[in-house]
């Protein structure tokens, strides 16, 4: 007989691509990681992994068996989020994870409406970039969380991870001068051209926010010549109110706009997403959140963004 435990620790060794990153993860050792894959490759009878220099892969069987373990595995959400309907009440922690300008205008609203309706609800909220939340969402490190994904940055598909559809915003160039763009319409090269050659503010390297602003302006036919990295959207816009670049912001983040900055708005989109692990879609805490996080988006959507 397999072991749950045993395929998600398989699993997780696909996904992240070495043992020290699943023992990291996952909070075990790596010998302990070692020794539980060993023990699955004898309950499975054949080779599941092999050395590829200081890495190990998985073999055709191993890897046959990881799509076996994702659906054993959303089974077994389906089957926590079953008994979770059959409780009277919803309670208990709520991990969820935003990224920073939904955790400053999406998550307030939500949680308001959740914890109003459902207070026995503990919900937990923290920081974390979109790149890293299916990561943390198998770890079981959350157990929610908005994602968003950019032009130039689709998100990668993820068998793990179920997802429900909050908001499509456009992108906006900011910048502290009036540039020739700042009254017109045009390409993304013809937008964008006239700020090749100042410095750029982005977000960290290594978000999906860094990607689209590297991805956009290459698109545009220049590589941006980064000055500043900062992940608050508040923060580029005081910067670049200063003088110290151009920048990007979504349409949410526009309403905090401080004076001497200008916003050119972009043929380029940001969509934003409530994500969990496969089949929890129907646990009454995390669909409560799903309903609360999409009232939150229409009552800002109703209020309407700044018209730029």
């Amino acid at each position: 007989m397999l072991d749950v435990r045993r395929l998600h620790l398989l699993r997780e060794l696909d996904r992240r691509g070495t043992i020290a990153a699943v023992a990291e993860a996952l909070t075990f050792t790596a010998s302990a990681v070692s020794q539980q894959l060993g023990v699955l490759e004898r309950e499975a009878g054949v080779a599941l992994l092999e050395r590829s220099g200081r890495r190990v892969i998985l073999t055709p069987a191993g890897r046959s068996l990881v799509a076996h373990a994702d659906a054993v595995l959303q089974r077994l959400e389906l089957a926590v989020a079953e008994l979770a309907s059959a409780r009277e009440g919803i309670g208990g922690p709520l991990r969820i994870g935003t990224f920073p300008s939904g955790g400053h205008t999406i998550v307030p609203a939500a949680l308001a409406e959740l914890t109003q309706r459902h207070p026995a609800l503990e919900p937990m909220v923290q920081e974390i970039d979109s790149a890293r939340v299916s990561d943390g969402l198998r770890a079981g490190e959350l157990d929610v969380a908005l994602v968003h994904d950019y032009d130039f940055v689709p998100a990668s598909p993820d068998t793990t991870v179920d997802e429900v559809p909050l908001l499509e915003e456009p992108v906006y160039l900011v910048t502290n001068t009036v540039a020739e763009t700042a009254s017109r319409s045009g390409t993304l090269a013809e937008l964008l051209g006239p700020c090749a050659e100042v410095p750029w503010i982005t977000a960290r390297d290594g978000t999906t926010g860094h990607a689209m602003a590297v991805r956009a302006c290459q698109a545009a036919g220049f590589q941006p010549r980064i000055r500043h990295q900062v992940n608050d959207f508040r923060t580029v816009l005081a910067l670049a109110a200063t003088g110290q670049g151009a920048g990007f912001v979504p349409e949410m983040a526009t309403v905090q706009s401080c004076e001497g900055v200008v916003l050119t708005k972009l043929p380029l989109f940001r969509r934003s997403k409530v994500a969990f692990r496969a089949g929890g879609g129907t646990h009454p805490a995390i669909a409560a959140f799903v309903a609360a996080a999409t009232a939150a988006v229409g009552c800002m959507m109703g209020s309407g963004f700044d018209d730029r």
